[in-house]
């Protein structure tokens, strides 16, 4: 609760206009408050026993948000957080090992509006700084991290019809070389691509730089609808310290338009109809995205709702499913969704959805979801979110092998297997208001999923869809103690490869309850309760009432806190 308060001062990027679309494009959050507080991510030696802290303590934290003047919006966030160690017993021996160094984190933002939010420019600052006594921690985290952007916007006509948009920023790591050479290698980065000729890996590199930035052009005025925008992510760009980025090495960009009924008629209150070209490349130039995408939005006079869309990408590279090994071709696919929703002003909500994604590989994902909503009262809300997915992949990572042998995909061998994964989840929300000043929301989501694997096989060729199978052509593959065991080449001079039953059944029951009480104008009172349970197992198979009982049994953890704040006039 401390961080949502005043949170929109901090949104970066998204001033001005009203729509900020993305295909295969996630911008940067150069700042995303889970970072503070999170979980220890120092690595644990050998153990037999571990107790580690589920979160990092925060041992102060202030934050000033607000308005200076009719135009500037500004807010400062400033936190450190506790030196957290881990409890250890390994052969009897019982020792500490520190998990999460003291950290400094630090938010600068600030906005400014001009000639009546005609133009707007801002500005926002980050800084970590961690300070290390485990010799080890030098190695696994980042030493410095700083980023810097702006944004802004500036409308074309009087009528503020059409908007210009967008930012664009900076950033720098900074670490010993083994950290800085683990960064380069991470899935953001994948600087070992060995077919790559833009990036490569520098084991004596200290800091890395990177930039990145997005810009729009938007009509949000009107029937006609045009949305277009182009961004990038370079390959060394990483907020990742106090912020959150999906994957670097990325240039997308976008074309879009569509035609809105926004009077009454005959059968509809208001309709939309877009359509889309998009494209994603890295900075090889290999591309690695493209499709074509349609929309459609219907209001009918009874305010029932339907949403359908649908999507086809054709052939294209992918430069992230060897997980930092050889391109490999994409299989064209096509995406089709639908969504129906009952009159939201009613007592009983109901709605229905369906997603499907197939591809050429034969790679088949399903999702089925239901809403259910109860407003019994103007001041109470129940709502159940019932959902049910089908994944099948034709060619599921499992891991990769060093083999000199293997000298068609550069020296090792990329492993895939088929999965059949099957999810069943809820979310179920309480929403209750007692008095304009006291309420009360309640939120639990329980989770049940499993997935078998099986067809395991090996990448064939770089910049091809093609696999050799294990348990053909003379390779062998056997499975023992939970662990399967292959000759890539039977009596060839290959070396036999061993890797861990990945089968699994996992389930989970996460929640949490707020009670809001605002003792005065501004000023809020918070009792906060979370609850978490989860469990995995080496089990494939989809065993519903077996998983229930199971999660019910499970040990809790619990957390409980109090938030208090007092709203002051300066």
């Amino acid at each position: 609760p401390f961080f949502i308060e005043g949170s929109s001062i901090f949104n970066f990027g998204r001033g001005g206009s009203s729509s900020y679309w993305g295909f295969n494009w996630g911008s940067p959050r150069f700042f995303y408050s889970r970072r503070i507080g999170r979980a220890p991510q120092g690595n644990l030696p050998d153990y037999d026993y571990a107790n580690v802290p589920e979160g990092t303590t925060i041992l102060g934290a202030a934050k000033l948000t607000g308005k200076i003047g009719n135009n500037w919006n500004v807010g400062t966030i400033h936190a450190v957080t506790q030196r957290e160690f881990a409890d250890l017993e390994y052969n009897g021996i019982k020792s500490e090992k520190e998990v999460e160094p003291l950290s400094y984190y630090g938010v600068y933002r600030a906005q400014k509006e001009f000639n009546s939010a005609r133009q707007g420019l801002g500005f926002i600052s980050t800084v970590v700084h961690r300070d290390f006594k485990e010799n080890t921690l030098h190695d696994e985290l980042n030493k410095n991290a700083v980023s810097f952007g702006l944004d802004g916007w500036t409308f074309l006509d009087n009528e503020k019809s059409w908007v210009i948009s967008g930012w664009t920023g900076m950033t720098r790591v900074s670490g010993t070389p083994e950290r800085m050479l683990d960064l380069q290698t991470s899935s953001r980065h994948y600087f070992q691509r060995p077919d790559a000729d833009h990036v490569h890996v520098d084991s004596s590199m200290t800091s890395l730089y990177g930039f990145a930035g997005r810009f729009n052009l938007n009509k949000q005025k009107g029937n006609i609808i045009v949305n277009s925008a182009i961004g990038f992510i370079d390959p060394g760009f990483d907020n990742s310290d106090l912020g959150f980025f999906w994957r670097g090495d990325l240039i997308n960009g976008h074309i879009a338009g569509g035609y809105q009924w926004t009077k009454p008629n005959k059968i509809t209150r208001h309709a939309q109809i877009i359509g889309s070209i998009f494209r994603s490349y890295d900075f090889d130039k290999n591309l690695i995205w493209n499709g074509y995408f349609t929309m459609g939005y219907i209001k009918f006079l009874n305010y029932y709702t339907l949403n359908t869309m649908f999507a086809y990408n054709p052939q294209a590279y992918s430069n992230r499913l060897t997980r930092g090994g050889p391109l490999t071709k994409n299989p064209a696919g096509w995406e089709f969704n639908i969504f129906g929703s009952t009159d939201a002003r009613k007592t009983w909500v109901f709605g229905l959805d369906y997603v499907s994604y197939i591809d050429q590989s034969g790679s088949d994902y399903r999702e089925y979801g239901m809403e259910i909503k109860w407003k019994p009262a103007s001041n109470l809300s129940v709502s159940l979110n019932p959902q049910l997915e089908y994944n099948y992949e034709d060619a599921q990572w499992i891991d990769y092998f060093e083999d000199a042998t293997a000298t068609s995909t550069y020296g090792n061998r990329y492993v895939f297997a088929k999965l059949d994964q099957k999810t069943l989840s809820s979310s179920i929300r309480l929403n209750w208001t007692f008095t304009p000043k006291l309420s009360f929301q309640m939120y639990a989501q329980p989770l049940i999923s499993s997935g078998d694997y099986y067809g395991f096989k090996e990448l064939a060729r770089p910049k091809s869809y093609e696999f050799n199978k294990y348990g053909e052509d003379g390779s062998t593959i056997a499975i023992s103690d939970n662990e399967y065991i292959v000759d890539p080449d039977g009596e060839g001079p290959a070396e036999i490869i061993r890797w861990e039953n990945p089968d699994f059944n996992y389930k989970s029951l996460r929640g949490n309850a707020v009670l809001r009480w605002e003792y005065k104008p501004g000023s809020v009172l918070y009792f906060v309760w979370t609850q978490s349970r989860s469990e995995s197992e080496q089990i494939g198979q989809f065993r519903f009432r077996n998983s229930v009982s199971q999660l019910l049994d499970l040990q809790a953890d619990n957390i409980f806190m109090i938030k208090w704040t007092y709203w002051m006039t300066i």
